[in-house]
């Protein structure tokens, strides 16, 4: 019987640093992006992103706390506009400052998790016409510190947050093609 126990306790010891050593080969840097075609103007669209208070009406992460407590600080829109939340499980805490406003093409926003994980990452959204189109891409990109790496291992962060970045300009899509 010990020698069963042994040798489950040496299995599992291999498993567990095998696991430990793959997610070590996962890339230092991440990136999600994905983006729509929009049938509106750039400047219909670009007011709905660079205001944080918009965001309620678009953004697939709005609604999964009704209770989210929400703080908006700085400019009312664009460079240096800010955004605070802290809600349940579903969406954490955290907060984003708009870096970069370049209307109506472009916006760089810091983005700070503080809960579920910690984080510090980049959005960027950018506004490409396109006939009578704008193709409006959203991406997240930064470091992937080791925990980032070992989550990956079970996790593809792609498919998951892409899925949410699809939800959100489908959103925007259906609220600015009225």
């Amino acid at each position: 019987m010990l020698k069963a126990v042994a040798i489950i306790a040496v299995v599992l010891a291999i498993g567990i640093a095998g696991v430990l050593v793959f997610a070590l080969t996962k890339p230092d840097t991440f990136r999600v992006e994905r983006s729509l075609a929009l049938k509106a103007p750039a400047d219909a669209i670009y007011p709905l992103v660079a205001d944080f208070r918009f965001w309620t009406s678009w953004s697939p992460y709005e609604n999964r706390d009704p209770a989210m407590k929400r703080i908006y600080g700085g400019t009312a829109s664009g460079r240096g506009a800010t955004y605070a939340w802290d809600g349940n499980n579903n969406v954490g805490a955290g907060h984003m400052e708009i870096l970069e406003a370049s209307t109506p093409s472009k916006l760089r926003i810091k983005l700070d998790f503080e809960r579920p994980f910690e984080g510090h990452n980049t959005a960027e959204f950018t506004f490409v016409p396109q006939g009578d189109a704008t193709l409006v891409t959203w991406a997240m990109y930064g470091p992937a510190p080791f925990m980032s790496k070992l989550m990956q291992v079970f996790i593809n962060m792609d498919t998951m947050i892409g899925k949410d970045f699809e939800v959100g300009l489908a959103s925007l899509k259906k609220l600015t093609e009225k």
